[in-house]
């Protein structure tokens, strides 16, 4: 069985906190770790599926029912379906308070579920389980297969070609635009949701627009950021903030978009291959986004991620930022043997961090001008991101 990295950390926190919640996008796993850690020879755990009409009926009195089970670790599964049970489980926490009680699994941001903040306030921590990453890819699969194929378990582990492409195919189908659409009440027809897909798939690592896309799609540009920031709460997509702290410069302050998934977002492409990616015009977009998603699920709690450019020429695709103070500048480039471009000389230049990358897929690690590191993906990630 493949070990997640932050297996342990959940682990340390079911220890300190009477309820933790592990969040992500359906089918990442989180039903599977969660009854690994709550499997233990000490104790039981009764495991509920909100989306099972069996578990819903056993809560129609979520409090008498839950209450008998103070010695075991609850698992209740899709807990965004039924937010109600939040203002629940706080009495029967405080009434009975262990560490470990809960363990709540989610497909949507805590931002967008009413009231769970404030229930479970200094009682629950939220921890955040995404797609397998690089660094805990199997010794079998490389990582242009990773980069391809995404980070799905049941796709990647998986090393029938049809099988990855009908699996990415029906969840795009049934999950994206289906059953998203129903939790969140988007009133978008399958056809529109189809198109607004294909545009972020060809719009992943640009400027985010609303405006452009609603008059694409022919709906309101209120409409469009509403289902955004929806499937941005569902795990699905980010939107990668500007850095724009100097005020002195012209600077370009919309946010960056990118599909988290990069399995997905060639699915979507119908990108078969990825011999075919390889004459994509979008391969550099592609490789950005992985990039972009691999460095932000390793990244230290202490750094936040975010692009510069300003309206002058200077530009990098990634900063990491400690409080105020931009730690690291990376500019993300395909070729193994990249030149140090102006714009980003120019950004060193503004920013000053201390550390300056361009990561490649496969380049030994070397300093170029300006002391600038040239280093593949997975040596940043195990090697540098530590230091910074």
């Amino acid at each position: 069985m493949l070990t997640r990295k932050i297996q342990s950390l959940i682990q340390k926190r079911l220890k300190q906190f009477p309820a933790v919640a592990i969040l992500g996008p359906r089918q990442v796993g989180k039903t599977t770790l969660a009854k690994q850690l709550a499997e233990t020879p000490e104790s039981e755990f009764l495991y509920l599926d909100i989306e099972n009409p069996r578990d819903e009926a056993k809560l129609a009195d979520p409090y008498s029912y839950l209450s008998r089970y103070e010695g075991s670790t609850v698992i209740v599964d899709e807990i965004q379906l039924m937010p109600s049970l939040f203002s629940v489980m706080r009495p029967l926490i405080d009434a009975h308070r262990v560490p470990g009680r809960f363990i709540l699994l989610g497909s949507a941001s805590p931002a967008l579920v009413k009231g769970v903040s404030e229930s479970l306030a200094g009682r629950i921590a939220y921890m955040e389980l995404s797609p397998i990453n690089i660094a805990e890819l199997p010794d079998q699969i490389e990582m242009e297969e990773h980069w391809f194929t995404g980070g799905f378990p049941e796709p990647l582990l998986n090393l029938d070609r049809d099988f990855r492409k009908e699996w990415l195919t029906d969840f795009i189908k049934s999950y994206i635009e289906r059953d998203l659409a129903y939790l969140f009440g988007i009133e978008l027809s399958p056809s529109t949701l189809r198109n607004f897909w294909s545009m972020i798939a060809h719009s992943n690592g640009n400027l985010w627009n609303a405006e452009v896309f609603a008059r694409s799609l022919g709906v309101s540009a209120p409409t469009v950021l509403r289902y955004a920031n929806f499937l941005e709460g569902a795990y699905l997509i980010r939107k990668l903030q500007p850095w724009f702290v100097n005020a002195k410069k012209r600077l370009i302050k919309s946010p960056k978009i990118y599909i988290r998934d990069t399995g997905i977002l060639h699915r979507l492409l119908n990108i078969a291959s990825f011999e075919h990616l390889q004459g994509h015009p979008g391969i550099g977009a592609s490789w950005e986004g992985y990039v972009v998603e691999q460095i932000y699920q390793s990244l230290p709690e202490d750094l936040d991620m975010f692009f510069y450019r300003t309206q002058a020429g200077a530009e990098c695709d990634l900063v990491l930022v400690r409080g105020i103070q931009p730690e690291a500048c990376i500019e993300i480039k395909l070729s193994n043997s990249p030149a140090v471009s102006r714009g980003f000389i120019n950004c060193i230049e503004d920013l000053a961090p201390q550390y300056k990358y361009i990561i490649t897929p496969a380049s030994d690690s070397f300093k170029v001008n300006h002391e600038v590191m040239i280093i593949n993906l997975l040596n940043f990630i195990e090697q540098e991101l530590t230091k910074i």
